[in-house]
């Protein structure tokens, strides 16, 4: 990989259209140019026989199983509710909806 010049910045810059100072461009110059290096670096060590992986660890899921347990009755749920029909709750029609 070749290194990145200050008129490549420039021109990525105008692309993007980013206004950027002489400086801007000297130091993303910089910043891009060693980006390309570890870029070059993981490039040499990514060969056909080494398995490709999200994660340098393994991951585990750390939540419970999903067990059904005990429930509330119908009743239980409702006699907490300010209005309810009997079976459900019953709430206010909202944005002028009647049904």
């Amino acid at each position: 990989m070749s290194e990145i010049s200050a008129e490549q910045v420039a021109h990525l810059a105008n692309l993007a259209r980013i206004a950027l100072t002489e400086e801007e461009i000297e130091h993303l110059t910089t910043e891009l140019g060693q980006i390309m290096h570890a870029v070059e670096k993981v490039s040499e060590v990514a060969t056909p026989d080494v398995v490709p992986t999200s994660h340098p660890i393994p991951l585990h899921n750390p939540l419970r199983e999903d067990v059904p347990a005990d429930v509330l009755s119908v009743e239980q749920v409702l006699s907490g509710a300010p209005e309810h029909d009997g079976t459900r709750f019953v709430v206010s029609a909202i944005l002028g909806e009647e049904q």
